[in-house]
């Protein structure tokens, strides 16, 4: 594929997160947005900018497209991604890749069927630049070898102002752990690796939905290392917290700089161990003032479209791995699996 063609993007699901994408989209020198679909458009039309407007995917995808971004509720996601395979578009898909593991297994089947086509799933988190950084540290072994990790990320509710279907599961699928903790665990999968054992504690005790408002785990990697996880929609004040202990050190993620402002600010701490009683004696401080993940992100995407290269982050493969621990954890809740009839894992 040329450089220079200008590609004609779709996007399925023009809200709050579609109309972002659709910023970085236009800014990129290879994409242009040329039309959408949401509920909200009462069918076929015409925006002010001229970009073609419909009310469902399966309208959208009749027009003339190279590629389709999906951002819409996670009961369309696995359908519409297929969807887009099938007809020969380049797709990206925001997270969670669908409800179930089933549902990423049938969009990998699709993804098989059309070699030449890129599939790349939205973990914006790997963009971050405190993390990207921590990874790099991590990468490079500059603390030693990894011994343990521990993740909290939570708000206060379920249901966002962008709509009440979360709090379903018949239309979500699960609550706040497939919804913002499926981030944190894929950044802790980006330092451990893949998880092979869990132990939870899964509650709806507080929101009454009948999807999970906290989620507690305790996760074993193939080294047989313990990361912790709390994933929690009874935050009051919004927290994204990540530890991560070397043999040599640590790193430590506060606050992740969001469209919603309320994580606080992005920093991250390096602390080096000595043999000192008291711990770390030296420890450095890094505030990150701008997001540029959602302009990488896209970049990266486009990078591999145009030039014909692999999906580097955020395959199907990232997608299925992480949704596969959510069942895990899940699934390791006995009471939970028992009362929601959850989907078992291998």
């Amino acid at each position: 594929m040329s450089p220079r063609k200008t590609l004609r993007v779709g996007i399925a699901g023009y809200g709050v997160v579609g109309k972002r994408r659709r910023h970085y989209i236009d800014a990129h020198p290879g994409l242009k947005t040329v039309a959408v679909c949401d509920q909200k458009f009462r069918g076929k039309g015409k925006m002010k900018d001229g970009v073609l407007h419909f009310r469902n995917y399966i309208d959208l995808l009749k027009t003339k497209l190279d590629v389709l971004f999906v951002c819409v509720p996670n009961y369309i996601a696995s359908d519409a991604t297929i969807a887009g395979l099938n007809k020969g578009l380049h797709v990206f898909c925001e997270k969670p890749p669908g409800r179930t593991v089933s549902d990423i297994i049938e969009v990998r089947k699709a993804e098989k069927k059309q070699p030449k086509l890129k599939l790349k799933y939205g973990f914006n988190h790997r963009y971050h630049s405190s993390v990207k950084e921590a990874l790099r540290i991590h990468r490079r072994g500059e603390l030693g070898d990894l011994v343990n990790v521990r993740g909290v990320y939570g708000k206060s509710k379920i249901i966002p102002f962008s709509g009440g279907w979360r709090a379903h599961r018949k239309f979500a699928g699960g609550g706040i752990l497939l919804d913002q903790g499926i981030h944190m665990l894929d950044i802790m999968r980006l330092f451990a690796g893949d998880f092979i054992e869990a132990k939870s504690f899964i509650s709806n005790d507080y929101w009454h939905h009948d999807v999970e408002d906290n989620a507690y785990a305790l996760l074993r990697d193939k080294e047989g290392r313990i990361s912790m996880l709390h994933s929690t929609a009874t935050q009051w004040a919004h927290r994204f917290s990540l530890e991560i202990t070397f043999t040599e050190g640590y790193l430590r993620l506060r606050g992740i700089l969001s469209g919603s402002k309320s994580y606080g600010q992005e920093r991250l701490t390096i602390g080096r161990r000595n043999e000192a009683d008291t711990g770390s004696a030296h420890e450095e401080t890094v505030t990150y003032l701008e997001d540029h993940s959602w302009r990488d992100e896209i970049d990266e995407f486009a990078d591999a479209v145009i030039g014909d290269k692999r999906v580097r982050s955020g395959t199907s493969a990232d997608a299925l791995a992480v949704m596969k621990t959510i069942y895990r954890i899940y699934n390791a809740d006995p009471v939970w699996k028992k009362k929601y009839k959850i989907e078992d894992v291998r």
